[in-house]
């Protein structure tokens, strides 16, 4: 007894002098296995008497499982030992020796109690070709700002040198890492590479000059990167908007000074641009050119004839080309932006071909004349730029939470380049599109706006030397009792906004689900024809959507030849002065009519119109149906104020031949009501409007136009346009502005549920590779948890499917003796083999040891906060530290449809 004694206590010595020098869960098992040694020794010499009566000796000594369960006080005591004491107190020792090392293994290895990790991977964005993989495993959002590092070391998962988390390969093989096609970054582990790469850097940077410079130059890339953003994207807006307006006036006549030239540029050395701007002698009618006049009716037809055509043949090329080329390029894509920024990967959506065709197919789509606008492309075509151009350095190539950092800022120039609004474009990323925007991006997008917009200044393209679209010249002073028509205006752009985003979604969804979704281009010639049909007969939808905008916020002055300014003028004003409010003539009336079949056409010709294989913008069809809207209410204060200005709403404010009321900012208002009704933007709404028009001193009716349509569109329906276009394709998109209140738990919600198949496990070291692939071939989950072993459940790590399928390959190539029957083992230790047994194949270095947990009595309000915080792939749920299931984003997000009594099959992916 004495010699096993001795035996035991120098095999104690060695497994602590080893646990010293490294840590793991291995150790934990040698201990156990000196448990059962003891135990064993105990029994062979006649002490077969334990305390505990509902444990006996056979089934406690020969069953290892259940005999690392039983406590320390079933062991033999005092009394029962008599003279051997002294293994007594070993027992004791033991025990406390291994609840030790338990503690220090969950410590040191991630496993502390409360702790939520995850695993990870990576992805290249760039042209590459996707898999198909099963989605069952993803998620979508960001970690916390900028002190992450903090919490995620506090809960075991920092990163103090990168193997703390993850033991990564020191040659890492390719695509071991790295991320599928329509998969989710993990944050967590993004960030945490940066912050060891970046302190990697600063440390050698004390070393040589060499490696000092190489600090600088990584510090400054970020703005460098900024900077190339910003020339790039300015430079194609500038492009895009030279071509679009040169092909819209195409339809209608060519200049013959110069056949590059646009109507404006054609005629602006032509005395008659104020008197009669269709009458410009440079700038020819198809009907002039062919038939060498333009009056009569047949000329009416040719102009006609030649309008629907050049129509057509501009939404054909642009939808054959989106088709054939690349078939990202089509429709706004901030949703895709918006789910990409949140950690969706969606491979060649930012690629060269993409940006390429989007560039080429934005322009035919605008000049075509169809309900749309180049905004929100123009934010796509900006990220595109910045994707592509982050290949140029090494920290954006190689990590997808910075590479994000750059995308952000890239939708900020877009923006900036789209309305000539940089700061407005800043909140915009902020507030609409970006899911972590830490400070440093904040400072980084302004850049990048400003150089956008610098670059598109310099450009020039709207010839006016002005950056913004639609700038006004008046300043005139609103009455507080105006806050009345500007808050209708909210309601209407509220009321409008629920309408088309339902109709939308209506007609979107039944596009996808019927034969209607087949044929792209009949949908895009079938639209085409009957947008081209309705608007050439009136002047107001025949021009761009651009122009008309201009034309409704213009402020009617002396020389204003457009039949909204015909009014019974005052010739006693000047030309400097303020015209005063005067009756209408009869061009006005015509215009009010004309303006209320445009409103009727846009609102319904847009809802077919928004979704279609073809660059499609919202932002300027949305303003146009507001502003017309708000130039029709805003005459008819005029009119009302002129003839009654006695009334007791505009005494002691609007006197005879004052101007009080001014049509063009009712349409201002309305146009930014509309817009916010659609997309539910609020600030950064409110600063592009003001940015757009120069109209600093108009903030506060935007403010309350903008407010008040955001409510009424919320108390309607609460996702804006982009959210539900997310929610209709089916991306991972977990909405941090929704609060989730519902009293379910984790266990509610995890899987595998009641009459489920266990849930898939792989053990650290009994399975061998036949199994593993086994594993992996019959199932099509995106990773599976690593255990002890099936009986005992205790969690080990969780281990990627790619990652598995990647090593398992290369091992077969690169590692002699790697066969089918090969073990694998996930830890350091890995138990003895005969010495016949081919090699054991080691995988800890894909295995991550500290994924995120919770208890299955966790609330699922704090698990979606986890979820939306931290930017989670999956969460494995415990119980006692046993593993019970796992709850992935997808999960989530059908949970969270349930509660909202919404479809849960419509998230397609994880």
């Amino acid at each position: 007894m004495a010699e096993e004694l001795s035996e035991l206590l120098r095999e104690f010595d060695e497994v602590m002098e080893d646990f010293e020098r490294g840590p793991g869960c291995q150790y934990q098992q040698h201990l156990e296995e000196l448990k059962r040694k003891v135990g064993q020794s105990v029994y062979d010499s006649g002490i077969d008497e334990l305390e505990s009566a509902s444990t006996s000796p056979g089934s406690s000594l020969n069953s290892s499982e259940e005999h690392l369960n039983t406590p320390a006080d079933t062991y033999p005591t005092k009394a029962k030992l008599g003279d051997t004491q002294e293994l007594e107190e070993f027992i004791a020792d033991l025990d406390k020796a291994l609840e030790g090392v338990e503690a220090l293994a969950m410590d040191q290895k991630g496993y502390r109690r409360g702790s939520f990790q995850s695993a990870t991977s990576d992805e290249d964005m760039l042209e590459i070709p996707g898999t198909s993989v099963d989605f069952s495993m993803a998620d979508d959002d960001p970690p916390l700002d900028r002190e992450m590092g903090g919490f995620s070391s506090y809960n075991g998962g920092g990163m103090n040198g990168t193997s703390s988390m993850m033991d990564f390969l020191e040659e890492p093989l390719p695509g071991v890492g790295t991320y599928e096609d329509f998969n989710t970054i993990d944050w967590v582990r993004e960030k945490s590479r940066d912050r060891d790469r970046h302190r990697e850097i600063t440390n050698r940077s004390k070393e040589s000059t060499w490696a000092l410079l190489h600090s600088v130059s990584d510090a400054f890339s970020g703005w460098l990167l900024m900077l190339l953003i910003g020339l790039l994207a300015g430079s194609l807006a500038g492009l895009i908007d030279i071509s679009a307006h040169w092909m819209t006036d195409l339809k209608e006549g060519v200049c013959l000074a110069g056949f590059w030239f646009n109507h404006e540029h054609c005629c602006w050395k032509s005395n008659t641009t104020f008197t009669d701007r269709d009458k410009c002698p440079e700038w020819k009618s198809w009907s002039q050119l062919i038939l060498g006049h333009g009056e009569g009716a047949f000329a009416y037809i040719l102009n006609y004839f030649m309008y629907v055509i050049w129509a057509l043949m501009f939404s054909l090329l642009a939808v054959l080309l989106v088709k054939g080329f690349a078939p990202y390029a089509c429709g706004s894509g901030i949703p895709e932006i918006k789910t990409i920024l949140s950690g969706f990967i969606i491979r060649g959506y930012l690629g060269k071909w993409t940006l390429v065709i989007k560039t080429i197919t934005l322009v035919l789509a605008v000049s075509s004349g169809l309900s749309l606008g180049k905004e929100g492309p123009l934010v796509h075509v900006a990220c595109c730029c910045g994707n592509i151009l982050c290949h140029l350095f090494t920290k954006y190539r190689k990590n997808e939470a910075k590479r994000r950092e750059v995308l952000s800022a890239a939708a900020a120039a877009g923006v900036s380049v789209a309305f000539g609004a940089p700061i407005g474009g800043v909140l915009f990323s902020l507030e609409e599109v970006s899911y972590y925007f830490p400070l440093k991006t904040l400072w980084r997008s302004f850049f990048a706006a400003l150089v956008a917009a610098f670059t598109l200044r310099s450009i020039n393209p709207f010839g006016n030397s002005r950056l913004v679209l639609f700038y006004v010249e008046f300043h005139t002073p609103w009455h507080l009792l105006e806050l009345v028509p500007f808050i209708l205006l909210g309601i209407f752009g509220g009321l409008w906004g629920a309408f088309f985003i339902r109709s939308n979604i209506a007609w979107c969804r039944r596009r996808k689900t019927t034969r209607l979704g087949k044929y792209p281009v009949l949908e895009v010639f079938v639209v085409t024809a009957i947008t081209a049909l309705l608007a050439f007969p009136n002047e107001y939808t025949r021009m761009s959507t651009s122009e008309l905008i201009s034309e409704l916020f213009n402020d009617c002055g002396i020389l204003d030849s457009s039949k909204l300014c015909e009014y019974v003028n005052d010739f006693n004003s000047t030309k400097g002065d303020d015209l005063p409010d005067r009756a209408a003539g009869p061009g006005v009336y015509t215009a009010m009519w004309q303006l209320a079949l445009a409103l009727i056409m846009k609102v319904f010709i847009t809802i077919f119109t928004f979704g279609m294989k073809v660059p499609s913008g919202l932002f300027i069809p949305s303003m146009a149906v507001g502003a017309i809207a708000g130039r029709l209410l805003g005459v008819a204060m005029e009119q009302l104020a002129f003839y009654h200005h006695d009334w007791a709403i505009f005494s002691g404010w609007c006197s005879p031949g004052a101007d009080c009321i001014t049509p063009g900012l009712y349409a201002m208002v309305g146009a930014a009501a509309c817009l916010g009704g659609v997309t539910r933007m609020t600030v950064s709404l409110v600063v592009i409007m003001f940015e757009l028009t120069g109209g600093l001193e108009y903030i506060v009716p935007l403010m309350a136009a903008a407010m008040t349509s955001k409510w009424v569109a919320d108390a309607i329906g609460r996702e804006g346009i982009y959210d539900a276009h997310i929610r209709l394709n089916g991306y991972p998109f977990l909405e941090a502005k929704e609060e989730f209140s519902h009293k379910t738990r984790a266990m509610d919600v995890m899987r595998p549920r009641k009459n489920d198949p266990p849930l898939t496990v792989i053990t650290q070291d009994t399975m061998t590779v036949e199994d593993v692939e086994g594993v992996v071939t019959s199932t099509t989950y995106s990773g599976y948890p690593v255990v002890v072993s099936r009986a005992s459940q205790r969690l080990v790590g969780f281990v990627l499917r790619r990652d598995l399928i990647i090593s398992i390959e290369n091992a077969r190539k690169k590692q002699d003796g790697i066969v089918s029957t090969s073990i694998i083992c996930f830890t350091d230790y890995c138990p003895p083999l005969p010495p016949s047994s081919p090699s054991v194949l080691k995988l800890r270095s894909i295995l991550d040891l500290s994924p995120f947990t919770v208890t299955d009595e966790t609330p699922m309000e704090i698990v979606v906060d986890i979820f939306r915080k931290l930017g989670l792939r999956q969460c494995l749920v415990t119980h006692n530290g046993k593993l019970l299931g796992i709850i992935t984003k997808k999960d989530v997000l059908k949970h969270i449809a349930q509660m909202a009594n919404q479809d849960p099959d419509s998230i397609l992916f994880n």
